[in-house]
Parts: C-alpha cells; structure tokens; sequence
C-alpha cells in the first residue's frame, strides 16, 4: 500500500484529466515539486474541487506512488481568489507560477522559492508596493537561489539602486516585501533585471510574453489620455 504522507505547498499548475480528474503540480515543503492526481475533483460536490486550483496554498494528504501522488484531501490555508480578479495581476501571478515550475525540482530543497512564491503572491494584492518592483524582486531572488546572480550592477547605476540590489539578495524572502523605491531606481532595477534575464534565464517564458503585451498595452492606452499641448 502506498505511504500517506503530509505535504504543505502551493499549486502551480492545474490541469484536467480524463472525465472529473486533475493532474496537479505543486511545489512542496517537504518534497519540492511534485505530480499529484486529484481523483474526481472536477465532479460537481467533490471535497477536492475548491482546493484544486491555481494558487491554492495548504496542506496536502497525499498517497505516495513510485512517480507520482494521488490526493487524498486538502486542507487550504490561502486560495488567492483576489488575483483571478484583476488581468494583470493574474498575468504576474502565472508568470512567477511559471518560473517556479521551471527552476524547481522532486526530492530538493525547494523552502526558499516556496516562501518566496507566497510572499510575491501576497505582495501583489498589497495597494503599498508596486507590482513591478514584486517583479523585480521575484526574478532577482530566483536568479539568487539559483546560483545566477553576480553582485556587480551589469551597467551604471545609482547608489540606491545598488544598495538595492544587494539587498534583495540578502534578505529572506519572508522580509523582502516591507519597502518601496522612487521611481527612477525601479525603472533602474527594472533595466538591470532585463540584462540579467536575457544571461540568466535562457528559458522562453510565454507567460512573460503575456504580461509584457498586456503591460505594452496598458501604457498606450495611458500616453492616448494624457492631454494635449491645447487641452
């Protein structure tokens, strides 16, 4: 018989399968990233479809098998239900989602982007920081647990954007999400942030490409509003 084991993490993906099922990728505490099937949750009433989702965090009663996990039940902490309220909100949060699935793996170490995932999540839903800077510091802090970040700033940059970037670097994720910068360091950080996604990140994230269209968007339809030399 296979071992029931608990897991505490939050769902990346969510995906159907077959009639009612769902295949599951979530990254854990105590295991990394994992496959889970969650038998029947699509059906209607079923104790598993509400915790089932994208985004869901919680503990996670799970059969273990050679290859994968069958769900047993879930007990949610947090469904992040604000952020399927707001696009672009959403295509930030697919993005880090996105990220996460690609940079961790089964049976390693994942706590630190764990805690990094959550705390981003809950940072965008916060009026009091800028999602672009939670962008900035998601992308940074990845590139950190995953070896990839040099200290040097890749161009000349102000001092506080310097001191800026080291300190995301050093801080714990779970204290990372506390301060704001001016805008001319965040449009600072954001131009740093480019060059070392293009060394460092060498895999083509499509929701990346959504949030930027959509972001390329939003501007235009901002610079179509701002009045005139006459108005």
């Amino acid at each position: 018989m296979s071992d029931l084991v608990k897991l505490t993490g939050i769902v990346l993906r969510s995906q159907p399968i077959a009639e009612y099922d769902k295949r599951l990728v979530i990254l854990t505490r105590e295991r990394g990233k994992i496959a889970v099937f969650a038998k029947g949750a699509r059906r209607q009433g079923s104790p598993l479809m509400a915790g089932t989702r994208t985004f869901v965090t919680g503990e996670f009663e799970c059969y273990e098998g050679r290859s994968s996990y069958t769900l047993r039940q879930v007990e949610p902490v947090q469904f992040f239900e604000e952020i399927s309220q707001d696009m672009e909100t959403a295509c930030y949060a697919a993005y880090f989602a996105e990220i996460s699935d690609h940079y961790t793996r089964e049976g390693m170490d994942e706590r630190g982007p764990l805690v990094l995932l959550y705390q981003s999540l809950r940072a965008l839903l916060k009026d009091s920081i800028d999602s672009r800077l939670v962008r900035c510091i998601f992308e940074m802090k990845t590139m950190v647990f995953n070896g990839e970040y040099t200290a040097d700033p890749p161009h000349p940059v102000q001092e506080a954007t310097a001191y800026t970037l080291q300190y995301i670097a050093a801080t714990p994720p779970e204290k990372l999400f506390s301060f704001t910068v001016t805008p001319e360091v965040l449009s600072e950080l954001e131009g740093c942030l480019a060059v070392y996604r293009q060394k460092f990140f060498e895999h083509p994230f499509r929701s990346l490409e959504v949030l930027e269209d959509l972001l390329a968007v939003q501007e235009a339809a901002g610079a179509l509003k701002k009045p005139g030399p006459r108005d």
